[in-house]
């Protein structure tokens, strides 16, 4: 494979996936929004085919799930609208499209993890947005894969662990959540595996069946109180001692948008299809709070 464009490359995910794809010796066209605005239908469609990449993978997203309840024209104009574009575009010049979805496209009312083929009912703005994205894709092109993720942390940008170190750091008591259970994923290993995936949809490898939804996220699951309980106790060699972290209900910590209380993701089918599974969500932890430990100095949090 020799031509990978990536969308939103300074997400989380995007700039994963560009320095992984760099390590690897690809040839990436990496565009952030500033570069490259994919609710714009004109630029999308001269960016495919100016560049002529063999694959296409759309990380740019909107991610603010409170904010989106309230900006849900412009999270649909992203999570929808883009998507639709990007997709027309990978149609028109016959490649295959990647594209991140969410565990929030479900309710949450499963007891046990979500497999592809499960009842899809968004309780909020973000995963209805994400949702109508993923209809949009496959109404446009047969040739696309929806990853569909959950709960991602990386050693770029903004999220939950980075926040638990944060206000960790000042407080000796924090109270989280520990009533929504889903599986932690970090961005790193979650770029690793759309690299692994890019040149088997290129190639067809895995014919029809390649194609379509796949969940992709740590192995193992646990709650945000579980979630950062763990972050404290990989992170003292580093970040010394933390908090006391209490266990609290959903219904404690009010939220503009309501979240899911289960939205595990079933990983076997992209397993099975492409043998491509995530490691184990703490190992991936442990991994990402040692570099983020190096990058940034011992006890520093960016």
């Amino acid at each position: 494979m020799s031509g990978l464009l990536l969308t939103g490359a300074n997400g989380q995910v995007g700039w994963e996936v560009a320095r992984r794809a760099k390590a690897r010796g690809l040839t990436l066209h990496a565009l952030a929004r500033s570069t490259l605005d994919i609710t714009d239908p004109d630029a999308v469609a001269q960016a495919v085919e100016t560049l002529a990449p063999e694959v296409l993978v759309n990380a740019a997203a909107h991610t603010a799930v409170d904010r989106a309840e309230a900006e849900e024209d412009l999270a649909l104009a992203i999570n929808r609208d883009g998507p639709t574009h990007l997709a027309k575009a990978c149609a028109r010049v016959g490649i295959p499209l990647i594209h991140l979805s969410t565990d929030y496209v479900f309710d949450g009312t499963k007891t046990a993890p979500y497999g592809e083929d499960d009842p899809v009912a968004p309780l909020g703005a973000y995963g209805r947005t994400k949702l109508a994205g993923e209809e949009a894709i496959r109404a446009a092109t047969d040739r696309h894969a929806i990853l569909r993720t959950a709960w991602v942390h990386g050693v770029h940008g903004g999220n939950f662990v980075k926040t638990m170190l944060r206000v960790g750091k000042d407080r000796k008591e924090l109270r989280v959540v520990d009533d929504q259970m889903g599986s932690p994923t970090f961005a790193g290993d979650l770029a690793e595996a759309i690299l692994d995936l890019a040149p088997r949809l290129v190639a067809g490898s895995s014919g029809s069946e390649g194609y379509g939804t796949f969940h992709c996220a740590g192995m193992g699951a646990t709650s945000w109180y579980g979630f950062a309980k763990t972050i404290f106790q990989i992170a003292r060699p580093w970040y010394g001692p933390g908090p006391r972290v209490e266990a609290i209900p959903t219904s404690a910590y009010p939220t503009p948008a309501q979240r899911p209380a289960n939205s595990i993701l079933d990983g076997a089918k992209l397993a099975r299809v492409h043998g491509i599974r995530l490691r184990p969500w703490t190992e991936a932890l442990e991994a990402m709070l040692a570099e983020l430990s190096n990058q940034t100095g011992e006890g520093s949090i960016p």
